[in-house]
C-alpha cells in the first residue's frame, strides 16, 4: 500500500478549524499551498495539546538556540472559516513536533491512524526490517516559522475554545440541557 505524505514546507495557510454545531464538531487541521487543499481530521484534545507542545517548543528554541520569539499577535490575523470543500483526507493518529534549526522553522507532522498493528504482524519478512511501522501511514507534513506558528497556536486555542462551556467540575462540555456528571454519580447538572 502506498502511502501519501502530503508537504507544505511552507503553507500559505495552516489552520486548525472546525465543521459543525457545538457539540457536534469534526476538528480539521488544514493546509493550503501550491494550489493543494488538505484536510485532516483529529480530536478537540489534538488540537489543544499541539497548540500546547507548539509553545513549549518555541520556548524551548528559544532557550536553546536564541530563537527570537514572535509577540503573540494582538488582533487575529485569520479568523476565516475553513476553506472549502473540505475533504477528510484522513483522521490523524499521531502528531509529531520538531524545530529545525538550520532553518529556524517548526516541523508538524500529523500522521494518520493507522491499521499500524495489523501491518506490523504482516511486515515481518526479513528484508522489510528497516520498515518503520509507521511508514506505512499518510502524513501531512508543514513547516512553519516561529511567527506562523504562534499564529496557529492563537487560532487553535480560539478554536478549541468556541465550543461548549466545560463543567466546573469534570471538565466535559456542557451541553444546553446539562451533562451527567461523573463527579454527582450520574445526576444532571
Amino acid at each position: 500500500m502506498t502511502h501519501q505524505v502530503h508537504a507544505f514546507e511552507p503553507p500559505e495557510r495552516f489552520v486548525a478549524g472546525t465543521v459543525g454545531p457545538p457539540g457536534e464538531r469534526t476538528f480539521f487541521l488544514q493546509a493550503r499551498g501550491g494550489g493543494r487543499l488538505v484536510s485532516v481530521a483529529l480530536e478537540k484534545v489534538q488540537v489543544s495539546l499541539l497548540a500546547e507542545k507548539l509553545e513549549e517548543l518555541l520556548a524551548e528554541a528559544q532557550r536553546r538556540f536564541g530563537v527570537e520569539l514572535p509577540e503573540a499577535p494582538a488582533a487575529p490575523d485569520d479568523n476565516d472559516p475553513l476553506d472549502t470543500p473540505v475533504d477528510e483526507e484522513f483522521r490523524v493518529g499521531t502528531l509529531g513536533l520538531a524545530f529545525d534549526v538550520d532553518t529556524a522553522t517548526v516541523v508538524i507532522e500529523a500522521i494518520a491512524a493507522g491499521e499500524a498493528e495489523a501491518e506490523v504482524e504482516l511486515a515481518d519478512d526479513a528484508d522489510d526490517e528497516d520498515v518503520e511501522p509507521d511508514d506505512d501511514l499518510d502524513r501531512l507534513r508543514v513547516r512553519l516559522t516561529p511567527q506562523a506558528t504562534r499564529e496557529f497556536i492563537e487560532r487553535a486555542r480560539r478554536v478549541v475554545n468556541a465550543g461548549r462551556p466545560p463543567c466546573p467540575l469534570c471538565g466535559q462540555p456542557l451541553d444546553p440541557a446539562g451533562h451527567l456528571c461523573p463527579r454527582h454519580n450520574g445526576y444532571h447538572r
